[in-house]
């Protein structure tokens, strides 16, 4: 082993933990895609679940905890929370250095940048975008509220955990 590898210290590297954040109302398969490519690209990850008293969520909080934490049980770097406020807020007070985004289309990648410049502005908080996987592109989780109010079914649009409720 080369002496400058034989004298480096492994113990102060520093953990790559990144925060992925959203409503999860519902978890959807293009969500469960990202995080099951992201955690390979971190050492923890976050699923950070944003609480807004204004908004009208479909599925009450702790269903959309239990949706991601079964979806997710065999995974031990992968922790979920929720929060209030601002994302690089909650970066800071968990020691997140990168927030993880998905991409599904132009827009998305439109709106999303705005928001990471904002979030470089207000901290030092990097911005880690995905694309979504070929084929998932189309899933959000608005399309997935519709489709259940209607009685249509989703079950080819979310993973098994949210298909049980």
């Amino acid at each position: 082993m080369p002496p400058e590898i034989d004298n480096f210290n492994f113990a102060i590297m520093k953990k790559r933990r990144a925060i992925f954040p959203g409503s999860f109302d519902p978890l959807t398969l293009g969500h469960y895609d990202i995080i099951k490519r992201g955690i390979t690209l971190f050492d923890e990850l976050i699923i950070a679940i944003g609480v807004n008293t204004d908004k009208k969520y479909m599925f009450p909080l702790e269903e959309r905890k239990r949706f991601i934490s079964e979806a997710f049980k065999d995974e031990p770097q992968i922790t979920v929370l929720t929060y209030q406020g601002l994302t690089v807020d909650f970066c800071k007070k968990v020691n997140a250095g990168f927030i993880l985004r998905g991409l599904r289309n132009p827009a998305d990648f439109e709106f999303e940048k705005a928001i990471a410049h904002t979030n470089r502005k207000l901290s030092e908080i990097e911005t880690v975008f995905l694309l979504t996987s070929s084929g998932k592109s189309y899933i959000s989780s608005s399309i997935v509220r519709d489709v259940i109010r209607n009685g249509g079914d989703y079950s080819g649009l979310v993973p098994d955990s949210v298909r049980t409720k």
